[in-house]
């Protein structure tokens, strides 16, 4: 499995009758989205002693030098409980549930409000699923903040399923988000897309049986991050129904 680009993706007669998108980094941009979203958090967590926040910053991910957030880290792929607990490692006060709770809050008021789309989505959800297929998203935010993100940017009636981390089918890189998803449209998971920026988002595609991993590169990977993992490598989502032409 894996391609070195669009041209390498090896097609197969799979049938792909339905899209799972992961949300931050694919359907949004990634680094405009949750950069401030993190320093807003860990000052938000470090209380009065700002002296934390670097390194609040740096163990969640956070590069200084290319100011962005590094590929693979806690904050580009993990969940609200294991930030949590590494930034109790790295100094916060906090109990661990305190923390978790206050966390989910920010991001749930905070991401739906900064979150910065790919693409104009309601018209590009809807001319895949004029397609034919039926769609959703599976994000390691909380389902609070994918339900509020997805009110405001107004394709809720778009989606067959949508979940978090916290919906009970386990985070990712877990198979159960897409086995829910499964569940919820009626098809097997050989007729599900996965669309992440992430290689947890491609790892949780694989260990459910996904019939296609694409990887995304509006997000924190670069090609080299994602290609050793994915069917096919997209630039963005714009590129997405061009490919899935191939499997239908």
């Amino acid at each position: 499995m894996g391609s070195d680009g669009d041209e390498d993706v090896n097609l197969s007669p799979r049938r792909i009758k339905a899209v799972l998108f992961d949300k931050d980094g694919t359907l949004f941009h990634y680094h405009e989205t949750w950069g401030p979203i993190l320093h807003e958090a860990a000052n938000l967590v470090a209380q009065q002693d700002k002296a934390l926040v670097p390194g609040l910053i740096e163990a969640a991910g956070y590069d200084a030098a290319s100011r962005r957030i590094r590929a693979g880290s806690i904050f580009a792929g993990g969940e609200t409980v294991e930030l949590a607990r590494v930034w109790r490692e790295a100094g916060a006060t906090q109990e661990q549930a305190t923390l978790v709770e206050l966390l989910d809050d920010l991001f749930t008021r905070e991401a739906s409000l900064r979150s910065h789309p790919v693409i104009d989505l309601p018209s590009f959800l809807s001319g895949l699923a004029a397609r034919g297929f039926m769609l959703g998203i599976a994000t390691n935010d909380s389902v609070a903040s994918a339900a509020r993100t997805v009110e405001r940017f107004g394709f809720g009636e778009l989606l067959a399923f949508y979940c978090g981390y916290d919906s009970g089918h386990g985070a990712k890189p877990g198979p159960g988000m897409v086995h829910a998803f499964c569940e919820a449209v009626g098809l097997p998971p050989q007729a599900i897309a996965v669309v992440g920026d992430n290689r947890h988002d491609l790892d949780m595609g694989r260990a459910a049986g996904a019939g296609l991993l694409v990887g995304v590169l509006t997000g924190a990977s670069a090609r080299a991050d994602l290609a050793p993992y994915a069917d096919a490598v997209i630039e963005s989502i714009a590129d997405l129904p061009s490919l899935l032409d191939d499997f239908r």
